[in-house]
């Protein structure tokens, strides 16, 4: 298993104030984050900052904008963490940042591991990173609608039941504000909560391999994840990617949100 991306929270407290070195927490609503942080830690709203008004992912412009005012340079060490920890750790891998880390599961792992949140709010200096050279870790939608079962590109849904049935549309069972609940259609279903135990960490390589492998997925697989906002895909390509070595993993980042969103696009129930 490689798991050299993955750090603790003592690994984040003996490098804070040190150069070259930013904590990001990443999460659907920056409450957590008011209440009490890592300190020094900059805050990243996977709505308000990473996607705009109607849901669709903000233009390569406004991410190197946001990266530039969290303090990030090229040779600047990230360490990610928080409900969306995957989120930002691939989009940064994405966007050709390759010294990132991140820190699994709750974010109270902080203070489990007798470490203290700070409420100083963090104004890093802005910098002039940019973005690196792009990979292809980001699947178009051309491929998506191409992927399904015979074809070339297997599309996983990593999303729950109900999700994927059409039961609802947004996970938490909130108003669906105009989307249609289903799925891509050829998709492949793989909740994300069958690659963790019931403690929340990452199974072992072996039973990570036999999940995806009762469906069709293997390491010579081109594969594509999606699923509501692009949290829980990230958390299916770190697992596949980097817990498992899988070469040809993308993650479809418009997900389901705008898919679903959208009049003309083929739905399966």
């Amino acid at each position: 298993m490689v798991t050299q991306a993955l750090v603790g929270p003592d690994f984040i407290a003996a490098h804070l104030g040190q150069p070259a070195f930013v904590v990001v927490e990443i999460d659907v609503s920056p409450t957590k984050f008011k209440e009490g942080h890592i300190p020094g830690a900059v805050m990243w709203d996977a709505y308000a900052d990473l996607r705009g008004p109607d849901f669709h992912v903000i233009p390569a412009a406004e991410l190197a904008g946001l990266i530039e005012r969290s303090g990030i340079e090229p040779d600047t060490t990230v360490v990610t963490y928080g409900y969306a920890a995957h989120l930002g750790y691939w989009l940064l891998r994405s966007l050709g940042h390759d010294r990132v880390k991140l820190m699994d599961g709750s974010r109270d792992r902080w203070v489990d591991a007798g470490h203290r949140w700070s409420t100083e709010p963090t104004a890093p200096a802005t910098t002039s990173q940019g973005l690196g050279e792009q990979r292809s870790f980001i699947a178009a939608e051309a491929e998506v609608s191409g992927a399904g079962a015979g074809r070339s590109v297997l599309l996983l849904d990593v999303r729950s039941e109900a999700e994927f049935i059409g039961e609802r549309f947004w996970p938490s069972g909130a108003p669906e504000s105009k989307g249609r609940p289903g799925h891509i259609p050829g998709a492949i279903h793989l909740p994300v909560d069958e690659l963790r135990t019931s403690d929340g960490e990452f199974r072992s390589a072996d039973e990570l391999r036999a999940a995806l492998e009762e469906r069709g997925v293997t390491p010579t697989s081109s594969v594509v994840t999606y699923c509501t906002i692009g949290n829980r895909a990230a958390q299916a390509w770190f697992a596949l990617t980097e817990l498992l070595g899988y070469d040809d993993v993308r993650v479809y980042y418009d997900s389901y949100v705008d898919w679903g969103m959208r009049p003309d696009t083929p739905i399966e129930r």
